[in-house]
């Protein structure tokens, strides 16, 4: 099921949130977290007035424990077809991200087709952990290749 709400939209498998996209347009003065405290990946948007001042500050040291990637992905420029998969590889739905779109993958499955030449980063948790941090599936038979 997608929701879409202003500029953010959300894509649920049965009340389970796979996927947060803020869109280009999204713009609210401030900080404004659109994930969880328990996520093991954060995200927020800000726009502050010229002349604000963010305080330096480092970062403590934290143990975290994470169970999944999660996964950020800032189109530059372009179209790209998101297709979401519950845990089972059951499809879900499809979403378009266009250039200054923002994805959040959050839990399920998740394939991606470029309607057009697109540019974008990725943002997830390390370190990589080489050919054990995903399993590719067939979509149609749902087999691991």
């Amino acid at each position: 099921m997608t929701e879409k709400d202003g500029s953010t939209v959300k894509i649920y498998d049965n009340g389970n949130l796979l996927a947060l996209i803020i869109l280009a347009d999204y713009d609210k003065k401030g900080i404004s977290f659109f994930t969880e405290n328990e996520y093991s990946q954060q995200l927020a948007f800000m726009h502050h007035e010229k002349g604000h001042v963010i305080l330096p500050h480092i970062h403590n040291e934290v143990k975290r424990e994470v169970f999944y990637t999660k996964e950020v992905l800032v189109i530059r420029k372009g179209m790209l077809k998101c297709d979401f998969y519950d845990r089972n590889r059951e499809y879900v739905d499809s979403y378009v991200l266009n250039g200054g779109d923002v994805i959040l993958l959050i839990d399920g499955g998740h394939g991606f087709e470029c309607l057009e030449e697109t540019e974008m980063y990725e943002i997830k948790q390390g370190p990589y952990a080489g050919d054990s941090d995903k399993t590719r599936f067939d979509p149609e038979t749902k087999e691991d290749l």
